[in-house]
């Protein structure tokens, strides 16, 4: 198969017009059809011999949609071989089938079956088929499946997912089809897959430099002659289009595009201002559309310094940042675009602006999100090499050797558009010897392919131990862009002014004020990135049943780490009070009511950003204090009476905020609030209800460990429930829940496009709470 280079062609656009329709060849709705293969899948837990054939009765298997994870519908079991890092939770084998027919009309077209992700260890077949195997569980999987099907017949997917081999993870992976499927029926004349790059290499305060490079394939048995022509839309909307071309495509034969457009007065991507564009680059036969593919970037610049640290867009800007995992709490790995979507706003009002997706690629709406929503991101592609770590010794170092550049490419190729991503990690704390010549072999060929895929992005490594390894010594260092450590911040501190021209950042931080401090105060260090911005299930100890130290819990409620590092990271003035006791869960707790209130000597915790704080107790003040600029809290020790506990904060002297908390008295009733009233028919669509108990006067009960039970009617379901008890080994897939700090959360989903929603909670002894939801296309 030849390969060449087609064109590097400029135009040059100095007014935002669409050009005369009479210009540009005309089209229809054809091309490339993505069909939605989500729905109807059969579904059996467990091993069966020959379900990968054609004709294999699955009718007394459960019917299903996917994304489904089935690992988080188990039961938490001290036994399960998932262990501490899968949280306890199930694993095993599971089988998916799915039949689906084919016109005719397809007959002439190239048909591929796309899994965003399956979790783990896959195997799949079309019509008895085999078509392959993949061990890794968070990555695309393609398969061209056109000489195989059945037209005007049935055909049948089945898919093998093994979990079975043992620890696998240091945290919870689930288990099964938990991204979504979709269908792609192409010309034989088509786009190769995830070839379009689109770049900004040259940005002016009134232009823009955007490149747009593609690979086109011709499947065919015979030579064409296409036309190729991209079209721009602006967040604004306009429109600007590229010159349309026309060139010989050799049957068999791949060729290479480059566009130049000259964008005038671009609309910047910033964290801020998170403009996105929209290009979409079509291919036309005899003035025909045969194929399209749209593709959103942005316009922004961004660098890293040695001095300085973070640069975008002119503005020196430390990263605030945060790690995250790819589960989303209580539905497991299967997360809807909202869950994420919620979780990133909730740290967007803390002041966070970056995030770690750690340690492994996210899913696609995840980064589509951090574009829309103006979050940074850091993306890594692997938790371990060959080198094993502990509690996930049969994780990906099992296939490395055999799967890296497979995965490594397509881990890159589908996110280099994402303006949000400023830097690639090459792996998290990797074990392997990086002073053997292996393990140099291994960095060098990862960083070689990185490179060539996307080289405008600088690369890193969230390094493991460097001072025993004498990676700062040894010139490994200096082979990355920017220097990653995890922890040890005032180390790298001296790395990076050890030696002239080293960049260094954070990779991974404990939530600590120590570690703050030293970031805060050393401009040369870019920037942070707090383990972790979730509790997250796994890596815990039973009975724990997940990690406990996030900004935010597992459901988003926010914690004393939330506030406090809100005082740090937001200048709008805030001012929050917490409660810190020994006997607590996690030390801190947000109330002011005392399980054992006789004798009850109170230590009260005051995060503010203000000039100054006062705190009152039922009216009458036990005095003002400073806010240290050490970013310190203000503390006071106190003899506990019930009432009303209240903190003021001031700046010049002005109240700008306030905060307090009542004592609850005894538990009255239930109050079952939505944070939406509206809601979409839209897998990704889900609402968050809290069921709360309160007292008489409405004031939450912290104390009370109550089982509430949720009932709903019309056109939704209740796909999970939850506390956020890292102690609790209830199931997630169920109708009640015990309280944890007076609360149970159910997390609601539309089965329909119209409708009423009702959702009814209700405990013994306390009545029952209501709300209503509107279902919508």
């Amino acid at each position: 198969m030849s390969s060449k280079l087609l064109y590097d062609k400029v135009i040059y656009c100095i007014v935002f017009v669409v050009v005369e329709l009479s210009l540009i060849p005309t089209y229809g709705q054809q091309g490339r059809v993505t069909t939605n293969f989500d729905k109807n899948w059969k579904f059996y837990l467990g091993d069966i011999v020959g379900a990968e054939k054609l004709s294999f009765d699955d009718n007394s298997w459960r019917t299903l949609n996917v994304p489904h994870d089935w690992s988080i519908e188990g039961n938490y079991d001290s036994n399960n071989p998932t262990q501490r890092g899968g949280g306890y939770l199930p694993a095993g084998v599971g089988w998916y089938r799915k039949c689906f027919t084919m016109s005719n009309s397809d007959t002439e077209h190239s048909v591929f079956i796309e899994f965003d992700a399956v979790m783990a260890n896959s195997d799949i077949w079309i019509n008895g088929h085999y078509l392959g195997h993949r061990p890794m569980g968070y990555l695309p999987i393609n398969y061209e499946i056109t000489k195989y099907l059945k037209f005007n017949e049935v055909n049948v997917i089945a898919v093998r997912v093994d979990n079975s081999i043992q620890p696998a993870s240091r945290w919870y992976t689930g288990a099964g089809i938990y991204r979504h499927v979709k269908l792609i029926t192409t010309n034989p004349i088509h786009l190769e897959r995830g070839s379009v790059f689109i770049t900004t290499p040259k940005i002016e305060k009134n232009s823009a430099e955007v490149r747009i490079s593609c690979s086109i394939i011709n499947s065919s048995q015979n030579t064409c002659k296409i036309g190729f022509q991209t079209e721009i839309k602006s967040p604004s909307g306009q429109k600007i289009q590229s010159d349309y071309e026309m060139v010989t495509i050799l049957a068999g034969d791949t060729i290479h595009s480059l566009q130049t457009v000259i964008i005038s007065h671009p609309e910047i991507w910033d964290i801020q201002t998170p403009n996105l564009y929209c290009a979409t680059t079509r291919i036309f036969n005899e003035k025909h559309l045969i194929d399209y593919e749209l593709n959103k970037f942005g316009i922004r610049n961004f660098k890293f310094e040695s001095k300085t640290g973070f640069w975008l867009n002119g503005h020196n800007l430390k990263i605030l940042g945060a790690c995250v995992h790819h589960d989303g709490g209580a539905v497991g790995t299967a997360v809807p675009a909202s869950v994420w979507a919620r979780r990133i706003q909730r740290l967007k009002q803390i002041g966070c602006n970056a995030l770690r997706g750690a340690h492994t690629p996210m899913d696609q709406t995840f980064y589509n999100l951090c574009d829309s929503l103006g979050m940074l991101l850091l993306d890594e592609t692997f938790d371990t090499w060959t080198a094993a770590k502990p509690n996930g010794e049969k994780a990906y170092n099992l296939y490395f050797k055999d799967w890296w550049k497979i995965d490594a490419k397509e881990a890159i190729i589908r996110i280099r558009n994402h303006p949000s991503i400023i830097l690639y990690s090459l792996g998290n704390e990797i074990r392997d010897n990086l002073n053997s010549l292996e393990g140099r072999r291994y960095f060098l060929d990862l960083r070689s392919l990185t490179r060539k895929l996307d080289p405008t992005r600088p690369i890193t490594m969230a390094l493991f131990r460097p001072k025993q390894m004498r990676l700062f010594e040894n010139g490994f260092s200096e082979m990355l862009d920017v220097i990653g450590q995890n922890y040890g911040e005032k180390g790298l501190i001296a790395v990076g002014a050890a030696k002239p021209g080293r960049k260094i950042i954070g990779t991974e931080n404990t939530p600590s004020r120590s570690s703050w401090l030293v970031v805060r105060d050393t401009p040369a260090m870019a920037g942070m990135f707090i383990w972790t911005g979730f509790d997250y299930l796994g890596e815990s100890d039973w009975p724990r049943i997940a990690w406990n130290t996030g900004l935010f819990d597992r459901n988003g409620n926010w914690k004393h780490l939330s506030w406090e590092r809100q005082s740090w990271w937001t200048d709008k003035p805030m001012v929050h009070i917490v409660r810190r006791s020994k006997d607590l869960q996690n030390g801190y707790t947000d109330d002011w009511t005392p399980a054992s209130p006789d004798s009850y000597r109170a230590e009260v915790i005051v995060y503010s950003n203000c000039d100054e704080v006062e705190l009152l107790l039922n009216g009458k003040s036990l005095g003002i204090q400073s806010v240290p600029h050490d970013d310190s809290p203000n503390i006071w020790h106190i003899d506990y009476q019930p009432g009303v506990l209240k903190a003021i904060g001031r700046i010049n002297g002005n109240e700008v905020a306030n905060h307090e908390h009542r004592t609850a008295g005894e538990a009255h009733h239930i109050i079952l609030e939505t944070e939406r009233t509206v809601l979409p028919y839209d897998w990704e669509e889900v609402a968050y209800l809290t069921a709360t108990v309160v007292d008489m006067h409405g004031v939450r009960c912290p104390n009370i460990l109550t089982d509430i039970k949720f009932n709903i009617s019309g056109p939704g379901e209740i796909i999970s429930i939850d506390n956020s008890d890292v102690f609790s080994h209830e199931r997630y897939k169920a109708n009640h829940r015990t309280a944890y700090k007076g609360r149970v959360i159910a997390i609601v989903r539309a089965i329909a496009d119209n409708g009423t929603i009702t959702v009814k909670a209700e405990a013994d002894g306390l009545g029952s709470s209501n709300v209503t939801i509107k279902a919508t296309r």
